[in-house]
């Protein structure tokens, strides 16, 4: 049978936190408001990256969301709809999260469970024009994936693409299907770059309502600022 038809099961709640051992992975394997792993096309994507291990299907699945879905960190203002997993695919485009969202769908529909990380980061080497529209460095509820694979939590975050990473100086995020896969500390000459500065938790669907309130309240003039002129 393959994987991918498996019976999705149960319904889980949408943003609730978790912290799921090894005996209580069925959550992390059913679809949910945004991570739409029953949808025909991520259903058929993820199928057609499975490999012959878990590991190797994660690497793949990885890949695929890291190079082929454009990094936009614009696209945190978008609306509820375009968080869901099959919106963020037919666009081709979305920042952390929404690409964290695409990934957590496809690895669930190879049944590999997945669950949503998220924290706040400081990025010392921020585009000048990214800090004029923010008014800081600092991204709060920057999103990445949690994989259970080899009997623990991976974590990984895809949401630089190649050209992202060429443009912002950065060391591409690699894969390996064993260690965590974040972003780079420093930059290729070891110079400052991404710092983890908080953790927020695991959530087995995206905290929308709460997410958008940490923008609003990091970002709140320059968000309204940005929607009136978009």
């Amino acid at each position: 049978m393959d994987p991918a038809d498996a019976a999705p099961g149960a319904e889980v709640a949408p943003g609730a936190e978790v912290d799921v051992d090894v005996d209580e992975l069925a959550p992390c394997l059913q679809p949910s408001e945004f991570i739409e792993s029953a949808a025909a096309l991520i259903v058929a994507l993820a199928r057609s990256l499975r490999r012959d291990d878990p590991a190797s299907t994660a690497v793949a699945l990885f890949n695929w969301v890291r190079d082929e879905i454009a990094y936009d960190p614009l696209c945190a203002v978008d609306g509820r709809e375009r968080y869901r997993a099959t919106a963020i695919l037919e666009r081709g485009r979305g920042y952390c999260v929404q690409k964290a969202v695409l990934l957590a769908a496809l690895c669930r529909a190879a049944r590999i469970p997945t669950r949503l990380g998220f924290a706040d980061v400081r990025n010392h080497q921020i585009p000048a024009r990214l800090r004029r529209i923010m008014g800081t460095d600092l991204f709060v509820f920057h999103g990445y994936v949690e994989l259970h694979l080899g009997g623990r939590w991976v974590k990984a975050a895809p949401a630089f693409d190649p050209e992202a990473s060429r443009r912002a100086g950065a060391l591409i995020v690699e894969l390996d299907g064993t260690n965590d896969a974040m972003l780079h500390p420093v930059d290729p000459q070891g110079h400052p770059f991404i710092e983890y500065v908080a953790h927020r938790g695991s959530y087995l669907d995206v905290p929308y309502d709460e997410l958008q309130r940490a923008l609003l309240e990091t970002y709140g003039d320059t968000i309204a600022a940005f929607l009136k002129d978009k």
